[in-house]
């Protein structure tokens, strides 16, 4: 089985936590305010589960999510995360990360600004656009006919086959949407958003919904940067 290591450990992380232990993984969470604060989580996920800082979490994870506000991913530590797979879950808010030039132009991408941080790992997006309550319940046992698609971009085949691999092992398919470079596609305000998830009829934050492939599809190619508007 995998470690996972997380670097943040908020409401995805300590979701993706959960997932992974009931899994059969480990894993070993981090956050900035220091592994103290994690008693509680480490407490309810048991002996499978262990705190530590961003760097040690990253050194000893075989698998790291990255899932800090974006404002933050510069302190994302490079050297322990060298070759390794990385899962990038963020999104930008520029309300809450300041403007991001690059960003607002949309010359670039959120995922694309961690891989250029991380130029020796292999940054996968994921997990960006599903509300955490919806990522806890929505997932099913392989060949079931409720089972979850989760939209992944990547620009390396083995990282995109790594992060496959765990996502079926905790309850869900991967649709992969192409390189870095399209993760726009299922970015915040789009379609592909984390409305995507929600049951028809209700209001967010409402019971989740499977997101089939042809769902998916559909949302992702309505996609329309703005600067093509």
């Amino acid at each position: 089985m995998t470690t996972l290591g997380l670097i943040g450990s908020g409401h995805i992380g300590g979701t993706l936590a959960r997932l992974a232990v009931d899994a059969g993984h480990d894993v070993v969470l981090s956050n900035s305010r220091g592994p103290e604060t994690l008693a509680d989580l480490v407490a309810e996920l048991g002996p499978r589960a262990r705190a530590a800082t961003p760097a040690e979490a990253a050194a000893a994870g075989d698998l790291v999510v990255v899932t800090v506000p974006l404002k933050a991913y510069r302190e994302v530590p490079v050297e322990p995360l060298r070759g390794k797979v990385v899962i990038d879950t963020n999104n930008y808010y520029p309300e809450r990360d300041g403007h991001i030039a690059e960003l607002d132009d949309e010359s670039t991408t959120t995922s694309e600004l961690l891989q250029a941080h991380l130029p020796e790992s292999r940054v996968v997006k994921a997990f960006n656009n599903i509300y955490f309550a919806h990522l806890a319940t929505l997932g099913r046992p392989a060949g079931s006919p409720e089972r979850s698609h989760i939209a992944i971009a990547g620009d390396d085949a083995d990282a995109k086959r790594t992060v496959t691999a765990f996502l079926d092992s905790i309850g869900y398919d991967a649709y992969d949407v192409g390189p870095l470079a399209e993760g726009w596609r299922y970015q915040r305000d789009t379609a592909a958003y984390a409305g995507l998830y929600l049951a028809p009829g209700t209001e967010f934050p409402g019971p989740g919904r499977p997101a089939t492939p042809e769902l998916l599809r559909e949302k992702l190619a309505a996609a329309v940067r703005y600067r093509d508007m």
